[in-house]
């Protein structure tokens, strides 16, 4: 197995260095906490430590006010947690979101995941205005130009220039005659390297799915890391198919998480089969692990798969 350290990156992160060498990748996903301290955070997300490649950092999830994601990322990073900062355009203008990106670098934080953000109005303070002054396109262009010309919008020069490793979402659907992916290739186009999907339960709709990348020539320009996340209960399985927008959770899932004992742990199971199965599928490049509030039970899914000790065989 190639070392990652060995492997050129622009980032300098473990997460570049094992998709470019080749790795199968496992992130998982924190939300900050409602505190004002370190301690809450490192209880949280902890316990992904040595397991997950990276961590996501979400930036006001649910359109609530938490602590802020920078500092949250800052202080993963501090323990020896790479963590993947995101970036909504929702809360700030394209000044202070330069001004972040700059940050992130300086803390350490190689990898960014530029978003659009949930909608204020369906968060606990529906009065507050969004900003929305760029799209995330706009953001991974400036994060792509800060990174590789060494400047800002204004063409004034940042030096040393960050470092970055650049992230988008896209949403798998079950391609349609005549449908293109045409919002990820513009994503693309702007600066992503990496890809993390929403859910995709549906293992048949996300082979179809990559075949119609593969087809427009997407997968050879970017690494894929499909969403999966270990499942509480039937109950959250059927909220998340009629609340998550393209979110489909297959009828046998759900009536194998009715029909268990502890459904908690038959989630963790299920959740540990789709990451073992997505390990064989080409054009995967790794899987990004969600869960509200479980980070916990994702490592317990990270631990479980066998990805670790299979990478240290290899």
């Amino acid at each position: 197995m190639t070392e990652p350290a060995a492997v050129g990156t622009q980032s300098g992160g473990r997460l570049e260095a094992l998709l470019r060498a080749g790795e199968f990748v496992v992130t998982a996903e924190t939300s900050p906490p409602d505190a004002a301290a370190p301690g809450p955070v490192l209880a949280r997300a902890g316990c992904l430590k040595g397991l997950a490649d990276a961590v996501n950092v979400t930036d006001g999830a649910g359109a609530r006010t938490h602590m802020s994601a920078l500092a949250a990322a800052a202080i993963l990073a501090r323990e020896g947690i790479e963590p993947v900062l995101q970036f909504t355009v929702r809360d700030r203008n394209r000044m202070a979101l330069q001004a972040d990106l700059l940050g992130a670098a300086a803390l350490g934080i190689p990898n960014v995941l530029c978003l659009h953000g949930d909608d204020p109005k369906n968060g606990d303070q529906p009065e507050a205005k969004p900003v929305y002054d760029i799209d995330s396109r706009m953001l991974m262009a400036t994060a792509r130009r800060l990174r590789e010309d060494g400047t800002l919008p204004s063409g004034r020069a940042v030096e040393p220039r960050p470092r970055l490793f650049i992230g988008c979402a896209d949403l798998p659907v079950d391609p349609k005659p005549g449908w293109a992916p045409t919002g990820l290739a513009a994503k693309l186009d702007a600066g992503a390297d990496f890809v993390q999907t929403q859910y995709c339960f549906d293992l048949a709709l996300l082979r179809r799915y990559l075949a119609r990348l593969e087809a427009e020539g997407l997968l050879q320009r970017c690494f894929l890391l499909v969403g999966l996340g270990p499942i509480a209960s039937a109950k959250s399985a059927r909220w998340m198919n009629e609340h998550l927008f393209g979110v489909h959770i297959p009828a046998p899932i759900v009536r194998r998480l009715e029909a268990a004992k502890d459904q908690g742990a038959e989630g963790r199971r299920i959740c540990v089969e789709l990451l073992q199965a997505a390990m064989e599928i080409p054009g995967v490049a790794g899987a990004h692990l969600m869960a509200p509030h479980q980070e916990a039970a994702i490592a317990a899914v990270i631990a479980e798969s066998g990805l670790l000790k299979k990478r240290r065989a290899a």
